[in-house]
C-alpha cells in the first residue's frame, strides 16, 4: 500500500480519448496509439473530483506527485511504483534575471528528481499504470534520460525493460540503464532510428513505452503543471518556457492547467507557452513560424545539438504542441549551442543554479525574447530546468583551474577582490 493512502485513494479515471479524432478507448486494457496513429489522452470525471476534493485537501498530503491521485490514472495504491518523485522547487533567479532584463524570472528545477531528470515523473506514472494493467515487458527508444528513468522504475516494479539509444546519448544514462538491469542496445543514428529498432521488440510482444505511444507518460509529466499551480498559490505565471523535443512536458503542463480550469481551482488566463528548440534541430519552430498545423521532420543528417534531450527530428504530438502555443498566444524559439552554453554558465555564476543544456536553452530563449520585445520585462516568467547538468559533464564549458605544486603558496591574485579562476580551455564543438 502506498504510504500516504488514508483509505480514500480514488482515481477519477474514466477512459482514453484520441487527441486528434476524439475516438474513445477503454482505459483498463493496455493501449498504445489511436487507430488513426495519434496519441491517446487520459480523461477523468472532473465533476466527481470537483464534488469530493478541494485544494486544501491536497495541501495535507505528502509532498510528491501522488498527492494529485484523483487526477492520475492508478486505481489501486498497491500498484504505485514510487521513489519519492515530484514536488521540485521553484527557484528565483534574481541576479541572472536582472542581468537580462527579466527580474521576475524563476526556474522549476527538475534535476532534483530521482534519476536526475523530469523523466522520472513520466516513468513513475507510466510504469505504475503498466504494472496495474499486467504489463511485464517494456521497450522504448531514448535520448538518455527517459531510458534511465523507465529502466529504474521497471526494476523497482520487477518488470523487464529493453532500451535502444543513439550512440551520442550521455554515457551516464547508458550506465544507469545497465545498472538497473535493462537490456540496452546502442544504435548508430538518432532517436528515430532507435525507435524503429525498438519497434521490432513490440512485434515480439514487448509493450511500447515510447514517447506518446502510450497514454500515461503524459500524466506523469502533467504533474509539473499541477505543482506549478499549487506552488503559485493556485494561480499561474505569465509565461512558461519549455525545452521541446517530443514535447510531452509542454503538452502535459497544458493538459494539467486545462483540467484545473475546468475544476475551478484556477481562474483567468493561462500562461503564454514558449517552446524552445535548438537551431540544430527545430521542426516545431519551423512549423510555428510557417503557420503549419504539423511539423515536417527535420533532416536527420542535420540534427545536432549539445542539448541532446531535444534532438528530436519528428514529434508524434507536434499538432498538440503547436495548438498549445497558438491557443495561449505563445511562441517558439530556436537558439544555437553557443547561446545555450553561454547562458548556462552565466546563470550558474549569477545565481548558483547550474542547468542542463536543455534547461539552459530556455534561458537563451528568454534573453532573446526580452531583447526582441516579446517580453516587456514585467512578466513573471517560469523556465523549466528538465534535468541535472551533471549528466552532461562533458558539455560544461568552464575554466581550467591553475595548478600548484604541493608546497606552493597561493598567488597574490587568488585572495584579491577580483580573483581568478584560471584559463579557459579550448571549446569543444558540439557534435
Amino acid at each position: 500500500m502506498y504510504p500516504d493512502d488514508d483509505g480514500t485513494w480514488t482515481s477519477a479515471l474514466t477512459h482514453l480519448e484520441c487527441g486528434r479524432c476524439a475516438e474513445r478507448y477503454d482505459a483498463d486494457v493496455p493501449q498504445n496509439v489511436c487507430r488513426c496513429g495519434s496519441p491517446l489522452l487520459v480523461r477523468y470525471d472532473l465533476d466527481r473530483v470537483r464534488a469530493t476534493v478541494r485544494p486544501q485537501d491536497i495541501a495535507s498530503r505528502s509532498t510528491d506527485l501522488w498527492r494529485y491521485r484523483e487526477l492520475l490514472p492508478v486505481r489501486d495504491p498497491a500498484n504505485v511504483i514510487a521513489l519519492g518523485e515530484g514536488w521540485t522547487p521553484i527557484v528565483p533567479l534574481p541576479g541572472y534575471g536582472r542581468r537580462i532584463g527579466v527580474p521576475g524570472l524563476l526556474a522549476k528545477d527538475e534535476g532534483m528528481l530521482p534519476t536526475g531528470s523530469f523523466k522520472a515523473r513520466g516513468a513513475a506514472v507510466g510504469v505504475s499504470r503498466a504494472h496495474e494493467l499486467g504489463v511485464q515487458r517494456l521497450t522504448l527508444p531514448t535520448n538518455g534520460n527517459a531510458g534511465a528513468a523507465w529502466a529504474t522504475y521497471a526494476a523497482r516494479a520487477g518488470m523487464q525493460c529493453l532500451v535502444v539509444m543513439p550512440e551520442d546519448a550521455p554515457q551516464v544514462t547508458r550506465k544507469e540503464c545497465l545498472a538497473a538491469g535493462a537490456r540496452v542496445y546502442i544504435v548508430d543514428g538518432l532517436i528515430g532510428d532507435a525507435g524503429r529498432i525498438a519497434g521490432q521488440a513490440v512485434q515480439d510482444g514487448w509493450f511500447s513505452a515510447a514517447t506518446l505511444r502510450e497514454p500515461y507518460r503524459i500524466e506523469g509529466k502533467k504533474t509539473m503543471g499541477l505543482e506549478i499551480a499549487e506552488q503559485f498559490g493556485w494561480r499561474v505565471p505569465d509565461v512558461v518556457v519549455y525545452p521541446t523535443g517530443g514535447g510531452v512536458g509542454l503538452i502535459g503542463i497544458r493538459k494539467a492547467l486545462d483540467e484545473l480550469t475546468a475544476l475551478g481551482w484556477i481562474t483567468g488566463r493561462l500562461p503564454r507557452f514558449v517552446a524552445v528548440q535548438s537551431s540544430g534541430c527545430a521542426p516545431i519552430v519551423q512549423a510555428f513560424e510557417s503557420g503549419a498545423g504539423t511539423a515536417e521532420p527535420w533532416p536527420a543528417d542535420q540534427a545536432r545539438t549539445v542539448a541532446f534531450g531535444i534532438n528530436v527530428a519528428s514529434a508524434l504530438g507536434d499538432f498538440l504542441i503547436l495548438s498549445a502555443l497558438r491557443d495561449s498566444k505563445g511562441t517558439a524559439v530556436a537558439v544555437d549551442d553557443r547561446e545555450i552554453l553561454e547562458e548556462q554558465a552565466a546563470c550558474a555564476a549569477s545565481d548558483g543554479l547550474l542547468m542542463c543544456p536543455e534547461g539552459a536553452a530556455t534561458l537563451a530563449a528568454v534573453r532573446r525574447l526580452r531583447a526582441d520585445g516579446w517580453l516587456d520585462g514585467d512578466e513573471e516568467v517560469l523556465v523549466l530546468n528538465t534535468g541535472s547538468a551533471l549528466k552532461y559533464a562533458d558539455a560544461l564549458q568552464v575554466c581550467e583551474p591553475p595548478r600548484l605544486l604541493r608546497d606552493a603558496a597561493l598567488p597574490p591574485e587568488a585572495t584579491s577582490a577580483a580573483g581568478t579562476t584560471g584559463t579557459p580551455r579550448s571549446r569543444r564543438t558540439p557534435r
